[in-house]
């Protein structure tokens, strides 16, 4: 996959916080080579994070992000606030930038404080160097750097690469493969579909079975039998859409491993088990009992919708109850999840591993069980100990 086609999950993100006029603009910008954020004299000139998909040597694919000051003030200030702490939920690195002639106050403090609460790699990179009178010696996370000379930037693009440590390559299902193996994907195009080509799960885990020297073929829902028929030996497993999971259950033989893309997308992005002990919650919802459904992009809803139609509809018929359903897309995640009995969420493959693991320990600390759209439809229909049992997780139970 080119830097280019990076998606956004799997690129690192680079986030950048300090007060407002500290320079973290003209320091993204340095740093990038483009003049990709606006910069003023005035405070407060970014007011919305902004974004941007890029290669940055020596890390590679990342997203950098300009967040607005953290020190903004009123209502509209507030909402600023908001937006910046909706950013750290991603931030796999955080540079905080100081202005060196004025050093750490309060605002500062506060956002290192929060770094270290998230656990998340920080630099501190001190603005302004060029017109500080005096430099007093600084702690091996900080360095002076000037956005207007340039002095120092490297230094600060080396620094940011050194906190990125080497991380395994997790495959999605290429470690349940030997070369030369077959895997029977299961993909329906219908008014859902986006329009010539694969949803991003899709792409994703074809190219990792390519990757494990395996061979993909790919099929409808209705194309299922007839693909079985053909193979002279059967495939060694078969992921499907989770929509279709009961048709595709019913057309493998058992013998076969059966899967989804959004199982192997919650064991990708590190909570399946959780997902699965979360799915549990199902049985013991009762009437008026509240459920949100999350997603993590945003998208023009359709008449049979999967989060606003399909799965409120599927939990009707599996607890007979009257629920109430809410729903949140994007970036907007409730900090306060405690009036929920249960968290129903996408599988994910817009959001970066970060994120999803931070809304996973959000709802375990506030002892709101946690599932997947993948979990969720295989207990609906039946087949969840099915879809997991060739899955190294910590607990496959499906029962209390």
């Amino acid at each position: 996959m080119s830097v280019q086609s990076t998606p956004s999950a799997n690129r690192i993100h680079i986030g950048f916080f300090g007060r407002r006029n500290a320079g973290k603009s003209s320091t993204l910008n340095a740093v990038t080579g483009q003049a990709m954020a606006v910069v003023s004299a005035h405070k407060g000139t970014t007011t919305d994070p902004v974004l941007k998909a890029m290669e940055l040597l020596p890390l590679g694919p990342v997203m950098v992000i300009d967040t607005p000051g953290f020190d903004d003030a009123g209502s509209l200030g507030e909402l600023r606030v908001q937006k910046t702490l909706q950013i750290l939920r991603k931030t796999d690195i955080a540079v905080l930038v100081a202005d060196a002639t004025e050093g750490l106050g309060a605002c500062e403090q506060e956002l290192l404080s929060l770094f270290e609460q998230r656990d998340i790699p920080y630099l501190i990179a001190y603005n302004k160097c060029d017109v500080c009178t005096e430099r007093e010696p600084l702690a091996d996370n900080a360095l002076y750097i000037s956005a207007k000379t340039g002095e120092g930037i490297e230094a600060l693009k080396e620094r940011v690469a050194a906190l990125r440590t080497e991380q395994e390559e997790k495959p999605i299902a290429g470690d349940l493969l030997a070369a030369g193996d077959t895997v029977l994907l299961v993909v329906p195009i219908d008014t859902a579909a986006p329009k010539g080509r694969l949803i991003l799960p899709q792409v994703q885990t074809i190219r990792d079975i390519l990757d494990a020297g395996a061979r993909a073929l790919v099929v409808k829902e209705n194309e299922v039998e007839g693909a079985l028929q053909n193979c002279k030996q059967p495939p060694r497993l078969v992921i499907t859409d989770s929509q279709v999971f009961a048709a595709v259950s019913k057309a493998v033989p058992r013998s076969i491993p059966l899967t989804s893309f959004s199982i192997l997308m919650a064991r990708y992005k590190g909570y399946l088990a959780t997902a699965v002990r979360g799915v549990k919650a199902l049985n013991t919802l009762k009437e008026g009992d509240r459920v949100l459904i999350a997603e993590g992009c945003t998208h023009h809803r359709r008449c049979e919708d999967i989060g606003t139609v399909k799965i409120p509809r599927w939990l009707k018929q599996a607890t007979g109850c009257r629920l109430e359903i809410e729903t949140c897309s994007g970036t907007a995640f409730p900090e306060d999840l405690s009036p929920y009995k249960l968290i129903i969420h996408c599988g994910g493959c817009m959001l970066n591993e970060r994120e999803v693991k931070y809304r996973m320990k959000a709802a375990e600390q506030q002892g709101v069980p946690f599932t997947n759209y993948g979990i969720f439809i295989a207990a609906v229909t039946g087949i969840l100990e099915r879809s997991v049992e060739m899955l190294d997780i910590d607990d496959k139970s499906t029962t209390d």
